[in-house]
């Protein structure tokens, strides 16, 4: 039942591809991505901009971080979302349903924050928390939107075009609250600003009211017993990390491992991009210019190669390429230590990473998509989506006692340069699990003829 990722299959003509591109899933699948990508950095790297602004340490940024393990978590409850229907909003479809409920949670969470605010009752505990419920409720939404994609797919080449929909989606969502925020939180305020993105989930819950709900989730399941009795615990929670390694055997610790470290370098300084624009003097405009344009450009562009190259020369090659390409982006921020404040280098830089994340975000994507079975599609895609952010969202914690621990004996911009290399090299590894996979699996796919 694993979905397969054929490098043989019939090409298909525009004409097809363009037929396939004006189907309503496609349109609810960009706008679910964007649902998906909205919350991510409202509860990381954006909410750690607002902090630094507000005087908030290094140190404590890089703590409050460890609220997106949240993210890494996801598969403890994804049993619940795979077998259970919510009351009331469960009339939509279990699928339907999760989504909805979850994205009323991110919306309340979002507006919670702006209410309370750094300075406001119970300070940064009080922040963290509500950050923690942001980013559990994002989780949630993300196991739900991830199962119907998979779900919803008719076959292995229109689950290459939802994955491609959903990361468009998604990385444009990432734009809007990395870059548009910036410059609405200039004008606005930041309360203002998160007030307005909590509305924003509106989008999502749109295209959770006219997605349809799939029913290829029931194929190749067991007869479902209750989840409360020990045949239904089994199944809900047992039963799909037994399939899964029955099905890819001992190659299957393998491939989690290389998932796990796959994006490691940008999970690892996360938290540190966007205090280093502040100390970088960088402005909200310019660093919203900045990215809502070229990184924009980058992103989507990243994505569009990134879907081609899988397509073209398969998974293992893209994915290879896409670790090398993550490792060069992260170490290119040092170049911006030796150029403060020059918008044409931070441009070139930005601009770049977004295009290898999208590159390689949407490989990813497809690999982790292929090795789920669609008896257990939201439970195993949340073991494989949480293997991927575990170890990078822990470590990602210290990121900011590594800093300022740099800076007391280098200065400010050269602890930044030093931690940024240091990001990228981390890359070697992901590259080379994935060449060992790609030799045991015989599956480097040649262009087709």
């Amino acid at each position: 039942m694993t979905a397969e990722f054929s490098p043989t299959r019939r090409k298909r003509s525009a004409a097809e591809v363009l037929r396939e591109l004006r189907q309503p899933k496609v349109a609810v699948t960009l706008a679910l991505g964007f649902s998906s990508g909205l919350p991510f950095l409202l509860t990381a790297n954006t909410l750690g901009y607002w902090l630094r602004d507000e005087g908030t340490s290094l140190k404590a940024i890089g703590f409050i971080s460890w609220v997106g393990l949240a993210y890494t978590l996801k598969w403890l409850w994804s049993p619940v979302v795979d077998r259970v229907d919510l009351p009331l909003l469960g009339r939509l479809g279990r699928r339907r349903g999760w989504m909805a409920f979850a994205q009323i949670l991110v919306a309340a969470g979002l507006v919670g924050i702006a209410i309370v605010g750094p300075g406001g009752p119970g300070g940064l505990t009080m922040i963290g928390a509500l950050a923690l419920l942001t980013a559990f409720a994002s989780a949630t939404q993300d196991i739900a939107i991830d199962a119907w994609r998979i779900e919803a797919a008719a076959d292995s080449d229109e689950q290459g075009l939802l994955s491609s929909a959903a990361a468009l989606g998604y990385r444009a969502a990432i734009i809007a609250a990395d870059a548009l925020i910036l410059a609405v939180a200039a004008r606005i305020g930041w309360p203002g600003a998160y007030v307005a993105y909590g509305l924003a989930m509106g989008i999502g819950l749109t295209a959770t009211w006219f997605a349809f709900e799939p029913a290829r989730g029931e194929v190749g399941r067991p007869a479902q017993a209750p989840l409360w009795n020990a045949r239904g615990f089994f199944d809900a929670v047992i039963g799909p990390f037994v399939d899964f390694f029955r099905q890819h055997r001992s190659l299957g610790l393998l491939m989690l491992a290389a998932i796990a470290v796959y994006r490691l370098p940008d999970f690892v300084m996360g938290p540190m991009y966007t205090p280093y624009y502040v100390d970088l003097g960088l402005t909200k405009d310019a660093v919203a210019a900045v990215r809502g344009s070229i990184g924009l450009v980058g992103a989507l562009t990243g994505v569009a190669i990134g879907g081609l190259s899988a397509v073209r020369l398969g998974l293992f090659p893209t994915l290879i390429a896409g670790a090398v390409l993550q490792g060069i982006g992260t170490a290119s921020f040092a170049l911006l230590a030796l150029h403060p404040g020059d918008v044409a280098v931070f441009g070139a830089v930005m601009g770049g990473d977004n295009f290898v994340q999208g590159y390689a975000g949407v490989a990813l994507i497809a690999y982790m998509s292929s090795l789920t079975n669609l008896g257990y599609t939201a439970t195993q895609y949340a073991l494989l989506s949480s293997a991927y952010a575990l170890l990078g969202k822990f470590l990602k914690g210290f990121s900011g006692a590594v800093v300022e621990s740099l800076s007391a004996s280098l200065g400010p911009m050269p602890a930044y340069e030093t931690a940024f290399v240091g990001a990228g090299l981390i890359a070697i590894p992901a590259a080379i699990l994935f060449l060992i996979l790609a030799r045991l699996n015989g599956k480097v796919a040649k262009p087709p003829i």
